[in-house]
C-alpha cells in the first residue's frame, strides 16, 4: 500500500467538501481577507471585514481611506499598522493598473504589498478555481508530519506537494491539511490517540 495515496484518501473521505473558514464574495475580499489573517483567527477576520467591506466593498474605494480610518476598522486583527500600510497600497495598485480587479497571476498578485505566494495560492485556488497550494502553518505542519513532504521550509514543501499530490486535488487538499491541523494534528499535542490516520502517520505518537 502507498501510504502518501492512503493518507489523501482518508484526508479527502473525511474532510470532503471542506472549504475556506474565511467569508468572502469576491477575488478582492478574499485578498483583503488573507491579507489580514496574519497572525489571527479566521473569526476574528470575518468579525472586522463585515463592518470593512459594508463601509469600502472594492480596491477604490478601500483605497480613499485614511490611514488612521483603516487602521479603526482592522485594530483587533493585530498588526494593524503594517498591514493597513499593505492594503492601501495594493488597492491603490487595484485601482490604478487593473480597474479595481484583482489578477489572476502568481507574478502579478506577488508583485501587490503584503502579497506572498501563500496569499496568491489562496486567492488563486479559491477565487479563480487555478489549482494550487498554499502553504500556511496548519498545511506545512501536517504535510511534514505526515510524511507528504520532507522540507525545512514553505517554499519546499509547496514543491513537494504538488508533486506528491495529483493536480486536480491540489486545492482540495490544501483544506483538508489545515482542518485536520486545526481538529486533530494540533501544534501542540497532536490527538493521536483520535487521529484516523495514526496507524500510517510516521510520526504518530512522536510529536
Amino acid at each position: 500500500m502507498d501510504d502518501k495515496k492512503e493518507i489523501l484518501r482518508r484526508l479527502e473521505r473525511h474532510y470532503f467538501g471542506a472549504r475556506p473558514a474565511l467569508r468572502f464574495r469576491n477575488a478582492f475580499e478574499l485578498l483583503v481577507a488573507v491579507m489580514l489573517s496574519a497572525q489571527t483567527t479566521d473569526k476574528q477576520v470575518n468579525a472586522v471585514t463585515e463592518k470593512l467591506f459594508a463601509a469600502a466593498p472594492d480596491a477604490k474605494s478601500m483605497a480613499a481611506l485614511e490611514p488612521a480610518e483603516l487602521e479603526r476598522y482592522i485594530k483587533s486583527c493585530g498588526f494593524y499598522h503594517t498591514k493597513a500600510q499593505n492594503l492601501l497600497g495594493a488597492c491603490r495598485i487595484l485601482a490604478d493598473r487593473y480597474g479595481g480587479d484583482v489578477p489572476s497571476t502568481m507574478e502579478e498578485l506577488t508583485a501587490l504589498p503584503g502579497v506572498g505566494r501563500k496569499t496568491a495560492n489562496v486567492v488563486l485556488s479559491n477565487a479563480f478555481g487555478i489549482p494550487a497550494i498554499a502553504v500556511d502553518t496548519h498545511v506545512f505542519r501536517v504535510s511534514n508530519r505526515l510524511g507528504l513532504a520532507d522540507a525545512k521550509d514553505v517554499r519546499e514543501t509547496e514543491t513537494q506537494l504538488m508533486r506528491n499530490i495529483p493536480m486536480d486535488k491540489w486545492s482540495d487538499a490544501h483544506h483538508w491539511l489545515i482542518w485536520h491541523g486545526r481538529r486533530v494534528c494540533t501544534a501542540r499535542k497532536p490527538k493521536c490517540g483520535e487521529c484516523f490516520l495514526f496507524d500510517i502517520c510516521p510520526s504518530g505518537g512522536k510529536v
